[in-house]
């Protein structure tokens, strides 16, 4: 049988058995040949080499001193991603250390392992290279780890960035050029913790830079053409399509202004790389988002999506939002000149999917409905400590960024749905389950897993019940995102959340009376205003307006 026909142009084959591959494949290999790849994992490769380990993500997870951290960016390295178009299930590396897939999960989220005979099995295992670790794998003292700076003189590249601390800064550059370093990451972080204490301010002055037209109700967020609907729409009436077309990916334009310097001279790569090193939130991980690539409203309201990343959205929302910053504090809060912002006045039209890059992520308004007409609604406050952006705010519950669970192919299709992800979140946020990051073994069976199978009934039986009012963006950080409303009987929400969490990673829930829920009044939601994200308090307008109509 003769050698098998050139693929046509743009077509992709597995390099395995030379089959063509779904357009919606995002790994490397056919599911064939990634079965029989996966199956041979039966323990930990050994020769995996130095450039295996040399990853930002690597460097991040050694440094804290926290193997859990190590666990995850081995299972997430990109080899895995691009060779099996997901990371290594928790299920596998257990299997390698004599671990269940739960205490897996533990490890990694919980805290840093400290027995040093553990740690030694673990490294040995995993074939941890020694001068990484911040233990001996043996009695012998510990091998010196390589320096990586020599020279002033030495070119570095931004993926480095951030790895060497300020003593070994000082002696390579001399004490004058360390002090201009901590200088710059000073400054950077004095004005991005503007936005801790006065998230509301900034984001409602950034408003005052649009026309009255493309604000939304109370003109904290903006809107844009066909964006808000007039009233709530069934959640099952948005029509969502998903091309898998190469889109580019629009660029802001010089961000070095927006960027501190890394201890090793150079300006740092990126906004999430000096938010991981000189922020240090306990979330902040890189996966793959649904991106939106058009809005239109012939024949409905339809959203298109293709795929992109959280950290290059992240960059571009973070870029925008510092340059106001600092605009706003050159200005003495007062609403800066366009000649300021150099890359919001770049950008032109915000809402232009082509220009901006956006991935909408879901704000769920969470209603119990009582039938003594006593509604309540879930309050969250964001932990500053915890998560990268909108600490300290109070915000709806849940909300939650739109995305696949992982980065196989399959689901990317099985997630593609707005009440899957919003399912996903209560799954989460309100029971406290570990995040569904596709470290299973198998995809998420939404029809027979819980607690979505309870989800599911509850909807069907008409008792969980879901609008969606389109979407809104931040001024600040012109993010995008899709305003929903869940109404749940009482009785239901009860049984559905009678493991309600108080705190979980993101932050706590605000309660009133003993309760984790606060009535659903006008005086109550008066009260909140000024704990309220922008965007969230424009979510509990428009549902108080609309409170007959949704409360039924």
């Amino acid at each position: 049988m003769g050698a098998p026909d050139h693929a046509a142009a743009g077509e992709r084959r597995c390099p395995g058995c030379g089959a063509a591959l779904a357009a919606a494949n995002t790994g490397r290999l056919c599911i064939k040949c990634h079965r029989e790849h996966y199956d041979q994992l039966d323990k930990p490769p050994v020769d995996l080499g130095e450039d295996f380990f040399d990853t930002d993500e690597f460097r991040a997870a050694f440094e804290s001193q926290h193997i859990g951290k190590v666990f995850r960016a081995y299972r997430y390295h990109m080899r895995h991603l691009w060779l099996f178009g997901k990371a290594l299930n928790q299920e596998l590396l257990g299997r390698w250390l004599g671990l269940t897939q739960a205490q897996i999960s533990k490890l990694e989220k919980g805290k840093p392992e400290q027995n040093l005979e553990t740690l030694r099995y673990y490294a040995r295992t995993l074939h941890l290279p020694q001068h990484l670790l911040w233990f001996d794998l043996s009695t012998q003292s510990r091998i010196e780890r390589p320096r990586r700076i020599t020279t002033p003189q030495v070119p570095f590249s931004p993926r480095e960035a951030g790895s060497v601390d300020l003593a070994e800064t000082s002696e390579a550059f001399g004490p004058e050029i360390a002090k201009h370093i901590r200088r710059s990451q000073a400054e950077w972080l004095r004005v991005r913790r503007v936005g801790s204490s006065r998230g509301r301010e900034l984001a409602e002055t950034a408003a005052w830079l649009y026309p009255p037209d493309q604000r939304a109700l109370g003109g904290h967020v903006l809107t844009g053409p066909g964006w808000l609907l007039e009233e709530p729409m069934e959640l099952d009436s948005v029509k969502l399509a998903f091309s898998d077309a190469d889109q580019p990916t629009p660029h802001l334009g010089p961000v070095d202004h927006v960027l501190p310097l890394s201890d090793r001279g150079d300006r740092y790569g990126s906004y999430s790389r000096a938010v991981r090193d000189l922020v240090r939130p306990r979330l902040l991980e890189n996966r793959l988002s649904y991106r939106l690539l058009d809005v239109s409203t012939a024949g409905g309201y339809e959203l298109t999506f293709g795929t992109t990343t959280f950290f290059e959205v992240f960059d571009a929302k973070e870029y925008l939002a510092h340059e106001f910053k600092a605009a706003w504090l050159a200005a003495g809060g007062s609403v800066p000149t366009w000649d300021a912002l150099p890359l919001r006045a770049a950008l032109g039209d915000p809402f232009d999917p082509a220009r901006m890059l956006m991935s909408p992520g879901i704000s769920t308004l969470t209603i119990r409905k009582d039938t003594r007409g006593e509604h309540r609604f879930v309050v969250h406050q964001r932990d500053g400590s915890a998560v990268a952006d909108g600490g300290g705010m109070c915000t709806v519950m849940p909300s939650g960024e739109f995305q696949p669970s992982s980065f196989a192919a399959v689901d990317v299709d099985n997630d593609f749905s707005l009440w899957r992800n919003i399912m996903r979140e209560y799954s989460e946020e309100f029971l406290g389950n570990p995040e569904h990051d596709g470290s299973g073994a198998r995809s998420i069976d939404y029809s027979g897993d819980e607690p979505f199978r309870s989800f599911e009934q509850a909807r069907a039986d008409g008792r969980f019940r879901l609008w969606h009012y389109g979407l809104v963006m931040d001024p600040l950080t012109l993010g995008a995102s899709q305003r929903t409303v869940a109404v749940v009987d009482g009785e239901v929400f009860d049984r559905l959340f009678t493991g309600l969490v108080a705190t979980n990673d993101e932050g706590h829930i605000v309660g009133e009376g003993g309760r984790a829920d606060m009535p659903f009044t006008a005086e109550a939601i008066s009260r909140l205003e000024s704990r309220f994200s922008a965007s969230s308090l424009t979510l509990l307008r428009l549902a108080w307006r609309d409170r007959h109509h949704l409360l039924g």
